[in-house]
């Protein structure tokens, strides 16, 4: 009898533990511009990891920052980093926001393949988005109105643009808004006379991508940071990764994962040497 009740105290264990293990679920949210290497890095892992789902959403880095300041995700995605000021509302809330850079990118500067402008410089980028040139005559192109295309307010990507490339300016007032980068691309590809900008993985050839002071947005450049709007993409935990999403993390830390990045048209990081 005792051997039979050991044995089916050792089947509801065994019951139980795989009940946990098929329950084991990871949410991922934030970035836009990094929601196709999450989705392609959760998919292989759980491919090769039976009993967990990992659920991946988009709707920009702010999104993702104040999931992970509520505690509705575990890893919040964000394509720049987090502010002091988000940092000091999600500890009085009892998450400390940790960061893990898990890949590099670069903000290429888009326009219609009709343009004929190939390279612009610094000065001319935050001049076209600050509002200070309006046609691109002013640049050296065939006389015709500038149509700026941005990110929302809510992307990681607006936010590094501002930094990298309008050092601080305001977006020009008129610049046509868009909630997802796909959605610049588009629109600059179906549009005569525009120019927008999006994270190196969207580059594609229905758009023309141009040189920013002569230098290409490709994976060289923004490695040894030879292009000058080049970033760290992020995944942010509450403390150090632990658990599973100490896992995932290590998975798209290691050379698999590195792979996925790439595959998905974006910087892997460097070797340690």
């Amino acid at each position: 009898m005792k051997l039979l009740k050991g044995l089916a105290l050792t089947a509801v264990l065994l019951a139980l533990c795989g009940t946990a293990n098929a329950d084991k679920k990871l949410l991922i949210d934030g970035s836009s511009t990094m929601l196709p290497i999450a989705q392609a890095l959760a998919e292989k892992y759980m491919d090769k990891t039976p009993g967990i789902t990992i659920s991946v959403k988009g709707g920009g880095s702010g999104i993702g920052v104040a999931s992970l300041q509520d505690s509705t995700c575990d890893i919040a995605d964000s394509s720049r980093p987090i502010k002091g000021s988000e940092i000091a509302i999600a500890l009085t809330k009892g998450v400390d926001p940790k960061a893990t850079v898990v890949a590099l990118d670069g903000i290429a500067i888009i326009v219609n393949k009709a343009n004929g402008i190939t390279n612009l410089t610094k000065k001319q980028v935050r001049g076209i988005f600050n509002g200070s040139i309006s046609n691109w005559s002013q640049v050296g192109g065939t006389p015709g109105k500038i149509l700026a295309i941005s990110r929302d307010t809510s992307s990681g990507t607006y936010e590094a643009f501002i930094a990298l490339a309008l050092e601080g300016d305001k977006i020009r007032p008129d610049a046509m808004l868009q909630a997802a980068s796909q959605a610049v691309a588009t629109t600059v590809a179906n549009t005569p006379g525009a120019i927008g900008y999006v994270g190196i993985g969207y580059i594609s050839d229905t758009t023309k991508v141009l040189t920013v002071n002569g230098a290409e947005c490709k994976k060289e450049n923004v490695l040894n940071n030879s292009y000058p709007y080049s970033r760290p993409l992020f995944m942010y935990t509450n403390g150090k990764p632990q658990g599973d999403a100490k896992v995932f993390i290590d998975y798209v830390l290691s050379a698999e994962g590195q792979a996925v990045v790439e595959e998905q048209g974006f910087v892997a990081l460097k070797k340690k040497q």
